[in-house]
């Protein structure tokens, strides 16, 4: 088929389509669903009891607020990633969030060294952190799986690896509230290491779950075709 005939082909198949709105705003779209959820999870466990205590500690505020950061960024990059044109340094743009969060998990395994020695940085299996993680991050990541198919990604393993940092990072903030576990080095493993467990599952599922159809021209045969 020669080229002309191509574009004419896929010409006379556009149909109308309704633009995306800016990555920013479908993030923030996103995050306030995330907290609809996140508050009604509280609500029905509910709130750790020194919350108020911990939201004095300047460590336990810059924790959230990085966590946070995080899952926001994270989703603003995953859907610009679905936007094909969009410089690539944008899908970056969480991971300074994350290093701070991990740097004050990583300062706080410090100090209960200082403080306890060996004793401070005892570790122990705990298996209901990375179910609490699971139970507060699955709503927030169906919706924004859901979200980011309606783009069309060229690098599906980045976008469906972003997606899921974006979630898990959102429910690591909320299952702090209340889930009273305030060992530095359980946090960094069990919580902060879940994230990252399940963001690196969603990356290497991206190009099983995002998927190019190829449409039939002519009679042709239609295929998909991936993207790393």
């Amino acid at each position: 088929m020669r080229t002309e005939d191509l574009i004419d082909a896929l010409a006379d198949k556009v149909e109308p389509v309704e633009p995306l709105r800016h990555p920013a705003a479908r993030a923030m779209g996103w995050m306030i669903v995330s907290f609809v959820y996140l508050a009604g999870l509280v609500w029905l466990i509910g709130p750790r009891a020194d919350i108020a205590d911990k939201l004095a500690e300047p460590r336990f505020v810059i924790e959230i607020a990085a966590a946070l950061l995080t899952s926001l960024m994270a989703a603003i990059a995953a859907f610009c990633a679905g936007c094909p044109g969009r410089p690539l340094w944008e899908r970056f743009a969480p991971f300074p969030f994350l290093a701070v969060w991990l740097s004050n998990l990583g300062e706080g395994c410090w100090r209960q060294w200082v403080q306890s020695g060996p004793d401070g940085l005892t570790f122990n299996i705990d298996l209901d952190c990375f179910q609490a993680i699971f139970l507060a991050s699955i709503l927030q990541a169906l919706v924004i799986l859901v979200m980011i198919r309606q783009g069309a990604p060229l690098a599906p393993m980045s976008t469906t690896g972003l997606a899921t940092l974006a979630a898990t990072a959102i429910g690591a903030a909320g299952l702090r509230l209340f889930h009273a576990l305030d060992v530095s080095v359980m946090i960094l493993v069990w919580q902060f290491g879940s994230v990252l467990l399940l963001a690196t599952i969603g990356f290497l599922a991206g190009n099983r779950y995002l998927k190019w159809s190829l449409p039939k021209i002519d009679g042709g045969d239609s295929g998909h075709r991936q993207t790393g």
